[in-house]
């Protein structure tokens, strides 16, 4: 069956008779994670959350398109480890731009960026873009989506291949999943309170945190919870797309009149 929600999927005759409205862009990461994930993790779960957001909210609207994902990333603080694949921020915005302008060639003027890796920044990116190319482009990054509800299904915070991501990956690819190879996520403290405390800010190397890439402990973990985080964040997601999708892009636009 041919799923005319995927560009990869639907071909020009099915795609001339509709009018796309919105276009959903997934973006990920190449790099290890702790030593029981794969290092597809952030494009595998990415790419499957904007499959199955695009899927429902096409459902209920045949304006919605899934744009084949980017798997590659930021990932210059992870290099202490082995396969980290990096690339540049401006490398990274200088592809989401080119496709943001293709896109408006074709009349499509609503852009939802589904970031599956914290170490892509698109906010000065969305805000060169709006104002030089005229579109509107929606930044989700997609693990934060259920946070208010975290505490309601995980016991241990998250930050990097800890229970969250370990219970995504036990839902999505348990094959690909080896926990009896993890590590505890156990990582060095900042020796300043400001840092600790989050008053101020900065990039951490993770090669000086512990010797397997983790911040956050994955024992914890299910596919029970996996489950239930990404129905969550799926029906959040579906339900922003869908009106997306219904609102006419008018002088107000996205304000309310």
């Amino acid at each position: 069956m041919i799923n005319d929600w995927d560009l990869t999927q639907t071909n020009m005759g099915r795609l001339s008779r509709r009018q796309i409205e919105v276009a959903v862009l997934p973006i990920g990461a190449i790099e290890p994670h702790n030593r029981h994930l794969p290092y597809g993790q952030d494009f595998f779960h990415s790419t499957e959350v904007a499959k199955r957001c695009v899927r429902k909210a096409w459902e209920a609207t045949k304006k919605v398109i899934l744009l084949p994902g980017i798997p590659y990333g930021v990932d210059c603080n992870l290099m202490d480890f082995p396969f980290a694949m990096h690339i540049n921020q401006s490398t990274l915005d200088a592809l989401v731009g080119d496709i943001v302008r293709s896109l408006k060639h074709y009349g499509i003027l609503k852009i939802v960026l589904l970031n599956g890796h914290g170490g892509n920044e698109f906010k000065a990116l969305i805000r060169r873009l709006q104002f030089e190319e005229g579109v509107h482009i929606f930044l989700c990054n997609w693990w934060k989506v259920g946070e208010d509800q975290y505490d309601q299904i995980f016991e241990n915070p998250d930050d990097h291949a800890g229970e969250l991501e370990t219970s995504v990956a036990l839902h999505l690819y348990p094959e690909l999943v080896e926990l009896k190879n993890a590590g505890d996520g156990e990582g060095k403290k900042f020796r300043f309170k400001a840092l600790r405390r989050g008053w101020v800010q900065t990039s951490r190397n993770f090669g000086k945190l512990n010797d397997h890439c983790a911040v956050g402990n994955p024992f914890k973990a299910s596919a029970q919870k996996g489950q239930s985080y990404l129905n969550l964040v799926c029906d959040r997601i579906s339900e922003f797309l869908t009106e997306l999708a219904q609102s006419p892009a008018d002088a107000n636009f996205p304000y309310e009149q």
